[in-house]
């Protein structure tokens, strides 16, 4: 029987920026369940000359490890529950801010896939489908407050990228993790749209139970991958979906119709941080509407980051560097 872990990665923003702040709140979810989330919570931090736009970026929860989907989305939704209880910063799940140019600051929806009968095959035809299943969470739109595409994260990125193939090179949109010996789906942006991660895990949970191989060609899938993550559905994605649609039926509007596109006609209407505040509406709502909580006056706290480097960051220190030495096959 499959098994299933989602890692998700979302900004918490104050309010058109995160801070270190945010290493606040995560001390905060840290002491709500510390033997859970020593394990399944992770700061992030641009690098480069992106630190002069912003130093912190996204913050990570991941669930538990789950033999279905159901069990696994109540999870998910237990994890926001948690991080929405201890986060007075605006949540916003975008895979790269509107405002912000800084390919090493973005956040994925990550999706970790063990115990296949079929390692190989689930990889080869998870691969065939992937940029087809991109859209159903691509949802990066803007770089410096200017249109893009439909994801600057898919495009620009260094934590996704081409398949090449190395299948255990970290930095692709798919991978055979290192660490944990997982499928790890890296491609997806984060979404506030629990339905729309619902029907993505149910196609990927059928896509696991196929028998059929379906052709393989790095060639055609770093192809494709651009052209998602700059036009979303195109011409050369129809055979994707009619052939999706033998055996999983999905009216073809949920891949023409993007978080990417929401999120931008409401940026364009409304601006900056009104769009940021209904995004943190929706991941804790559910409701991507323009009825947001009112937005606190944040200020800048000495003593708040003070505690989130005490409380949270030197605490995961141990465990942060047994992470990267596993990831990059040190040991």
């Amino acid at each position: 029987m499959p098994l299933y872990g989602i890692e998700e990665e979302v900004f918490l923003v104050e309010p058109e920026k995160p801070s270190l702040q945010s290493l606040y709140y995560l001390a905060q979810l840290l002491r709500k369940n510390p033997k859970f989330y020593y394990f399944h919570s992770a700061s992030n931090f641009a690098r480069g000359k992106d630190i002069l736009e912003a130093l912190m970026g996204g913050v990570e929860i991941a669930t538990g490890v789950h033999h279905n989907i159901d069990s696994l989305l109540n999870d998910l939704k237990l994890r926001r529950k948690d991080l929405t209880e201890v986060s007075l910063a605006l949540i916003v799940p975008l895979g790269s801010l509107l405002n912000l140019s800084s390919p090493t600051n973005t956040c994925a929806f990550q999706i970790h896939l063990s115990q296949l009968d079929n390692k190989e095959r689930v990889y080869r035809n998870l691969v065939y489908f992937l940029p087809l299943l991109t859209l159903l969470t691509i949802n990066a739109p803007a770089v410096g407050g200017k249109y893009f595409g439909q994801s600057y994260r898919i495009f620009h990125s260094f934590a996704v990228g081409p398949l090449k193939n190395d299948r255990e090179e970290r930095f692709q949109d798919i991978i055979i993790s290192k660490r944990l010996g997982t499928i790890e789906l890296r491609v997806f942006d984060p979404t506030w749209d629990l339905e729309r991660i619902k029907v993505l895990l149910q196609l990927i949970e059928v896509i696991i139970q196929l028998d059929y191989q379906y052709p393989f060609d790095l060639k055609n899938y770093n192809y494709l991958r651009k052209k998602v993550a700059l036009h979303g559905y195109c011409k050369e994605l129809e055979p994707l979906y009619q052939e999706l649609c033998k055996f999983y039926y999905l009216p073809k509007e949920i891949f023409l119709e993007t978080p990417s596109d929401r999120v931008w006609r409401y940026y364009q209407k409304n601006g900056l941080v009104k769009t940021y505040a209904a995004l943190d509406n929706a991941y804790r709502s559910g409701s991507f509407s323009p009825r947001p909580r009112k937005i606190p006056n944040f200020k800048k706290s000495w003593a708040k980051i003070a505690l989130g480097l005490a409380g949270y960051y030197l605490p995961k220190l141990p465990y942060v560097a047994y992470k990267f030495g596993r990831e990059h096959g040190y040991f």
